[in-house]
């Protein structure tokens, strides 16, 4: 039977799955590449969690790491086809592709769009064709599901030379709402024909308006800090803001990028944790005021974005913090019932599918997202297309 794997490469993780079929064999992640690596693998009669790893420094020892584990547990697994999470697609890439060496070429130089995740999503393909020099590796693209944006959702209002050069919003998250999407259209499919924002809640954050199951509109821009305040990224922030560290205090730009990408947002509101688990259980001003913040934003742009669509039949939550917090739920939906959304206590305590009332207006789910699952229908689908 062939076999495809999915990597998910962050700056210091990386998440794997080996798929069957288009089924989940066994699903990982390893954490702390770098520091003190860990490695959590479930699947296969395994459920193995925060194993320590030695000499785990890079991409490509966590890749062998882990297929160390895989082969142990599957030792007939053939690997046909590896597919990528790649965050940035640029205005070429609006679907999956096979990758060469010169697709490699052309993804490096969207490196400047997305510095600290595209090096790392490309560190994970060059480790899986150095381990799997016969496999065909399949990039997939966090922006390319938001290729459908309108004209006015796509620019800023900058001299039209930088719309060609490519400063746009792209959008990310894309590989998570491509999968929302075919679940609605499964299970729901009238809604999918409809108006839907849906609520990518995590410690990375966005959301994103569709309208007959694609994307009209984001609230993430030209780079994943735009938007909504995430775990460690500030979210929207007036470009003044940016202006005023540079001249006012001195900053560099390595300086202002570490600040908005790894000490702002949840994090920083709150003086204690990016972890909105933690943030829940502290009775601190500073946790209150991050969650406030957090809610407030979600709101205020799921205002924007029934107003984008002329209207709202429904909204889904996904994401770590979708998907677990049900306080984060019921306090996004609480007051919004002028807009059409009533949620169920109970449903909503219980995490099920519909939390919304029975008489509301707008249907609101929750509904856990699969990104690896999409990548792997995605590399299963160019290997068939290959005759491989």
């Amino acid at each position: 039977m062939t076999h495809v794997l999915t990597l998910n490469s962050g700056s210091s993780s990386l998440k794997f799955g080996l798929f069957e079929g288009g089924s989940a064999l066994a699903t990982g992640f390893v954490g702390g590449i770098g520091a003190q690596a860990t490695l959590n693998l479930e699947g296969g009669g395994t459920d193995l969690r925060n194993v320590g790893l030695a000499d785990v420094a890079d991409h490509g020892s966590a890749l062998n790491a882990a297929l160390h584990l895989l082969t142990d547990r599957f030792p007939d697994a053939d690997v046909r086809a590896v597919g990528h999470r790649v965050v940035h697609g640029g205005m070429e890439f609006s679907d999956p592709v096979p990758v060469d060496s010169a697709t490699l070429v052309r993804l490096a130089a969207l490196e400047p769009f997305a510095p600290l995740h595209q090096p790392h999503n490309l560190a994970g393909i060059r480790a899986a064709m150095a381990a799997f020099p016969q496999a065909l590796q399949v990039a997939c693209f966090d922006t390319a599901f938001h290729r459908t944006h309108p004209f006015v959702n796509d620019t800023f209002a900058l001299p039209r030379e930088y719309y060609a050069k490519g400063v746009r919003r792209y959008g990310f998250h894309g590989l998570s709402y491509h999968y929302i999407e075919g679940e609605l259209k499964r299970i729901a499919p009238h809604l999918h024909d409809g108006r839907v924002v849906v609520a990518h809640l995590g410690n990375g954050a966005s959301m994103c308006a569709m309208l007959n199951g694609r994307s009209v509109a984001s609230t993430m821009g030209f780079s994943a800090l735009d938007g909504l305040p995430m775990g460690t990224r500030s979210g929207q922030l007036d470009p003044g803001v940016v202006l005023y560290l540079m001249q006012q205090e001195g900053m560099n730009a390595e300086q202002i990028s570490d600040l908005l990408y790894r000490r702002s947002g949840l994090l920083g509101l709150s003086g204690l944790s990016s972890d909105m688990r933690t943030l829940e259980a502290a009775d601190t001003h500073g946790a209150r005021e991050a969650i406030e913040y957090f809610v407030f934003r979600i709101r205020r742009e799921l205002g924007a974005m029934a107003a984008v669509l002329q209207g709202l039949d429904a909204v889904v939550f996904t994401g770590g913090i979708g998907e677990n917090s049900r306080h984060i739920r019921a306090q996004v939906c609480a007051g919004m019932a002028w807009i059409g959304i009533e949620i169920d206590a109970t449903r909503n305590a219980e995490n099920a599918t519909v939390i919304s009332t029975e008489f509301g207006r707008v249907r609101v789910l929750m509904i856990p997202t699969n990104e690896e699952l999409v990548i792997a229908r995605a590399a299963a689908g160019l290997l068939a297309a290959s005759g491989c």
